[in-house]
């Protein structure tokens, strides 16, 4: 709902603190009260994030969250915390996302979701139908097996890695996109890069002698963490359609590292 694992937390620290308040042989349904709840704070957090997003500097990515193995074995749940869906999802105006997240990958029933969101259900119904289509016109198109891209993004791994900069260029669409995120607290490219020769030029002018990129499951599927001097130094993960690499996220920015050394990740 909110791209970002330190605001979800705080969402749920304040559902908590309510519930703690809340008379449990009152409530009707407990489910649906906190499914309401959650909702409207998150929605009225969305709309703080998105003012403080005019004001960020460089290209704004979701926050990296830690995940185990087996949410990949989820279609619907890694799809909808994968990073190129979550960037979709930021389109969508604050309403929209909450109906279609709750609708779409939760499948809460119009009326309960009517509630949340201070709607009629017809008009959920209308809301639903458009983020339905705003998000199929936007999500990426892909057309792999989880198999291909996990062995397309180890090929990634393995090129940059080793320095093979012939095995890079072959993992890499003609047409791949970079998005680095470092938020003005680290040096990050402001805006996308386009273009398989100007994202290899530009990942061979940053990358350390001393780099080591280990492995993660960040959003669903494979990633990687970057590592210099024993610290690290951000995350990358990775869109692959057609047997490629087309999108390349890079997320740097210290603020938003926090969930990925979590010890237990998001799982089924």
């Amino acid at each position: 709902m909110l791209g970002s694992a330190a605001d979800a937390e705080d969402v749920l620290q304040e559902v908590w603190l309510r519930w703690a308040d809340v008379v449990v042989d009152e409530v009707r349904d407990p489910r649906a009260y906190l499914v309401r709840v959650t909702t409207r704070l998150s929605l009225n957090r969305l709309r703080t994030l998105a003012r403080r997003r005019e004001d960020y500097v460089g290209t704004w990515l979701p926050e990296p969250v830690l995940t185990a193995p087996d949410v990949a074995q989820d279609v619907e749940l890694a799809d909808s915390v994968s990073t190129a869906m979550l960037l979709v999802l930021e389109t969508l105006p604050p309403t929209e996302r909450a109906v279609f997240v709750l609708r779409e990958v939760f499948d809460v029933p119009y009326a309960e979701i009517a509630e949340a969101v201070g709607k009629s259900e017809p008009a959920v119904r209308q809301v639903a139908s458009r983020a339905r289509t705003h998000v199929a016109e936007r999500r990426p198109r892909t057309s792999v097996s989880t198999a291909e891209r996990d062995a397309v993004i180890e090929r990634f791994r393995a090129a940059t890695s080793g320095g093979d900069l012939q095995a890079l260029m072959d993992v890499l669409a003609p047409d791949v996109v970079l998005m680095t995120d470092g938020g003005g607290r680290v040096k990050a490219a402001l805006n996308p890069i386009s273009g398989r020769d100007k994202v290899l030029r530009f990942l061979t002018a940053v990358t350390p002698d001393a780099l080591e990129l280990v492995p993660v499951w960040l959003n669903g599927s494979p990633a990687i963490q970057f590592v210099v001097g024993g610290q690290r130094d951000g995350v990358g993960t990775m869109l692959v359609e057609d047997g490629v690499v087309t999108r390349l996220f890079l997320v740097r920015n210290p603020d938003k590292l926090g969930a990925v050394s979590d010890e237990v990740g998001l799982a089924r």
